[in-house]
């Protein structure tokens, strides 16, 4: 049995620095569980002379990656690095020299995971990606072992928290997006260039790893559809509240007779809804079994230590399997070959905001319309007039099909008492009457 399992870091900020931190502060309950030390030999960094909120103990620094890649006594790489193609070439030559991988890349395990996951096994080698999805909580383990003998139909989340962060002071405060984004930039909740973040691709990107995981089939980043919140109005807030709804980013992925629909977009989730609870920068998923029911996962979505824990889990992870000599046998092919659904057979119900001329007859004009494409009314809302000419009036329609969403949406457009469609979001939930 080995006495000391020597790790190597692939980046040394934020996430790296609180895996040493870690480490250092934990030896004595990492030894306690796996029967030997953890150290972290050396570190990949690309300034050995920044100045850094960690002591480094023995840790080596090296600006050469084979210096940890290449290093006999290393038996552990962990990736935090961030990129994608510069972390995939370092990752496969590791799988190469027989080196377990635990990494915390969404955007290369969202794009390149099942060939990963691949080559990890051809090797023997372990791969995983706790803290690629949600920071600090645990949900691919709960996924992949918690909920293992469940069959898990849908998966709601709030996955971002720059996002979340926005929404709630939109919410809340009634700022607006530019305002509630300055502060986020400035707390250290949002990058300087967020575009990944508000555009929604960020939550795609975990979305399509949770969909993989949960459905056994291979979900690709483009099979989700995505929305991003940077077109979102504090008047769409406002209603929402009225009719009982908030606003929240939702990633959502369903599995139904063996068909799959993911998307991202902005969502009026009903406030008695467990994710609506979900405030500031915190994470969320809302997961759906025939077994379990319903159970959320809840807590911190990104920082240095939290999202540190999760890599520390699959370290340990690794060393036990180490330890027991099973390195490599986790990777599980997909069980259903990928069906996204279409259209006609995806469900949901939506708001919409119009602005219409003020003249007898037009809402009569617009419900025709719904009723002739079978859709109707759950709630409607009708404000004064907004100009000399127009009114304003929003409303939820019941469920309906995609399809005929979209059929409405144009044919809205092209209505005379139709001045402008102003809005229009998916519903989830019922809101109190």
């Amino acid at each position: 049995m080995e006495s000391n399992v020597s790790v190597g870091l692939l980046g040394l900020g934020v996430v790296g620095s609180g895996v040493i931190k870690l480490i250092e502060s934990h030896q004595e309950e990492l030894a306690h569980q796996l029967g030997c030390n953890v150290n972290v030999k050396s570190a990949l960094v690309r300034d050995l002379e920044k100045a850094r909120n960690v002591d480094i103990g023995d840790t080596y620094l090296t600006t050469n990656p084979d210096d940890v890649l290449q290093d006999p006594d290393i038996d552990v790489i962990v990736e935090v690095m961030g990129g994608i193609e510069e972390a995939r070439r370092h990752i496969l030559k590791a799988f190469e020299a027989k080196k377990h991988i635990v990494t915390a890349n969404k955007d290369l395990i969202a794009l390149h995971g099942p060939a990963l996951q691949e080559a990890a096994s051809r090797n023997g080698c372990d791969l995983f990606y706790e803290a690629s999805v949600a920071g600090g909580i645990p949900i691919l383990r709960g996924l992949t072992e918690g909920l293992v003998s469940d069959r898990i139909q849908k998966i709601m989340g709030i996955v971002n928290g720059t996002t979340n962060y926005i929404l709630t002071k939109m919410d809340c405060d009634g700022v607006s997006y530019e305002s509630a984004l300055q502060e986020a930039k400035e707390l250290g909740f949002a990058e300087a260039d967020p575009t990944a973040d508000v555009g929604g691709l960020d939550a795609a990107r975990k979305m399509a790893i949770l969909a993989r995981l949960a459905f056994y089939t291979n979900v690709d980043l483009e099979d989700v559809e995505v929305s991003g919140i940077s077109d979102i109005q504090l008047e769409d807030l406002q209603y929402g509240k009225k009719l009982g709804y908030m606003m929240k980013l939702i990633g959502y992925a369903q599995i139904h007779e063996h068909k799959l629909e993911a998307h991202v977009q902005p969502t009026l989730l009903s406030r008695n809804h467990p994710l609506a609870g979900v405030k500031n920068e915190y994470n969320a998923v809302y997961v759906y079994g025939d077994a379990v029911g319903e159970t959320m996962f809840y807590g911190p979505g990104a920082g240095s230590l939290p999202t540190a824990t999760a890599v520390m889990s699959d370290v340990v992870a690794v060393v036990k399997n180490i330890r027991l000599g099973v390195n490599g046998r986790r990777h599980i092919k997909p069980l259903f070959k990928k069906e996204l659904t279409t259209p006609d057979e995806s469900f949901g119900k939506f708001y919409f905001r119009l602005h219409v001329k003020d003249e007898v007859g037009a809402f009569s004009t617009i419900s025709t319309l719904f009723n002739n494409l079978h859709i109707s009314f759950e709630r409607i809302l009708q404000t004064p007039f907004i100009k000399e000419e127009l009114a304003e009036i929003v409303f939820v329609t019941h469920q309906t099909s995609l399809l005929k969403f979209e059929e409405a949406l144009e044919k809205l457009k092209s209505l005379d008492v139709v001045k402008e469609v102003k809005s229009h979001y998916r519903v989830e939930g019922d809101a109190d009457q």
